[in-house]
């Protein structure tokens, strides 16, 4: 008789996390509390450097301040999501709606202000938002709740049919087709309007709208298509 599969955890466990903070002693004592709590961490203290680290080593998750030597917060926020749906929490002594906003509209997981400043609370955040991304790759893996069948030009979430038309559908099969990856307006619409008419990258976001609306009548949720500031959209399986 086969032994049980036991249940998957969903625990974070340990995590590469890099610390972009350009006060040293504040980068110290956050990777303190990271290793403390079982990870590794790396500071880098430019922006730029920070990308060049994330490009060579792939982190689990960045924990990233908005104001930076080299390229600032909002920018390396903007280039990572460009490229990964790597967690991402800010940490920064703005405490403006707008700045928050910004960085969560640019693809942030979360967002924590310096003043006050609370280290446990820090790596609450962050075993929280690991949490939540280890849960979204099991759930991908285990059952793909969207299928895209090419044949006959449908989509369905959940085995509830999609309603697409034609170009919402190019869409969604192109966004979904590598999650996580940020697709710009100007490269979307040629995909959609390859046929040369006159239209315009405002075109883009209204089939968005409407494939939003679509997928969120099927129980998908209306931010399964995620728009990342200035630049375009993302598929978050």
């Amino acid at each position: 008789m086969a032994e049980p599969v036991p249940p998957l955890s969903l625990e974070p466990g340990p995590a590469r996390v890099l610390v972009v903070e350009d006060e040293p002693k504040l980068a110290a004592l956050l990777a303190d509390y990271l290793r403390a709590a079982g990870h590794e961490a790396e500071c880098v203290a430019d922006g730029l450097l920070a990308w060049q680290a994330w490009q060579a080593r792939r982190h689990d998750l960045v924990l990233l301040d908005l104001m930076l030597p080299g390229l600032d917060g909002l920018q390396l926020c903007r280039q990572l999501r460009a490229q990964s749906a790597v967690p991402i929490v800010m940490l920064t002594a703005r405490a403006d709606e707008s700045d928050r906003l910004a960085g969560l509209e640019l693809g942030a997981d979360d967002y924590i202000a310096k003043n006050p400043f609370s280290p446990r609370e820090v790596m609450a955040r962050v075993k929280a938002v690991l949490r939540r991304s280890r849960v979204s790759t099991a759930s991908a893996v285990a059952a793909p709740a969207l299928r895209v069948d090419e044949d006959s030009q449908r989509a369905w979430w959940l085995g509830h049919a999609l309603d697409l038309t034609p170009i919402e559908f190019r869409l969604l099969r192109t966004l979904a087709s590598q999650p996580g990856r940020v697709y710009p307006r100007a490269q979307l619409l040629e995909l959609l309007h390859g046929d040369a008419r006159a239209a315009t990258e405002r075109a883009v976001d209204s089939h968005v709208k409407n494939l939003r609306r679509k997928l969120e009548q099927a129980g998908a949720g209306s931010e399964r298509i995620r728009s990342v500031y200035g630049v375009g959209y993302h598929y978050d399986a």
